[in-house]
């Protein structure tokens, strides 16, 4: 649960490299600004962990990832981004606007002219990449976006934090979806009542 918390706090952050194909910086630009919404399954590894679940995301300003195994949500709305502990109803909150991830659920995507620098790309034959930190901000950490090539789509992402520690997310079955429900990207908080024996949650 540490590292997920952890992950989250991350996002708030992206360090610099050097070489930078402004074309491929034009494409993945262009394909993030022609989505309006995604639904599918990502697989996060981080320290040896591998975890599951469902991702949902929404431009502008809405993201939802639900663990499989785990009674936790990241979720913005817009305009927060919140990790949510169901199993200790606790929510942990940060603006989105200070999260690097931030950029990909913008209005309007800028990556040459936004306040997120890009530090690095890389291309083979299948995929390209994307290397960003927040601007004036590299000893913090840094984020790798990664793209499949022909068709351009999302296909990973990687952050580092400040210590060096590594968390990737790798999307699957990625398909156009707008039609969420109304309250799809808000917190549906337990609420708490006594009985005998201790709390019981619900919905």
């Amino acid at each position: 649960m540490k590292k997920l918390l952890s992950l989250f706090l991350i996002l708030v952050s992206l360090p610099a490299y050097s070489a930078v194909d402004s074309n491929q910086v034009e494409r993945a630009e262009k394909y993030l600004n022609s989505i309006t919404g995604l639904s599918g399954n990502f697989t996060q590894i981080a320290n040896g962990k591998k975890d599951s679940g469902d991702f949902s995301m929404l431009r502008p300003g809405r993201v939802r990832l639900d663990y499989s195994s785990l009674p936790v949500q990241l979720i913005a709305d817009g305009k927060d981004l919140y990790f949510f502990d169901k199993s200790l109803d606790q929510i942990t909150t940060v603006p989105l606007t200070s999260t690097p991830a931030g950029i990909l659920i913008r209005k309007h995507i800028d990556l040459r002219n936004s306040d997120i620098t890009v530090s690095d790309t890389q291309t083979d034959a299948k995929t390209f990449s994307l290397k960003m930190h927040l601007r004036n901000n590299e000893g913090v950490g840094n984020m790798t976006v990664v793209f499949d090539n022909d068709p351009v789509r999302l296909d990973s992402w990687t952050v580092v934090d400040a210590t060096g520690t590594k968390t990737q997310v790798v999307f699957n079955g990625l398909k156009t979806k707008t039609d969420f429900g109304k309250n799809y990207f808000q917190i549906q908080r337990h609420k708490t009542v006594s009985v005998a024996g201790g709390d019981s949650y619900y919905d």
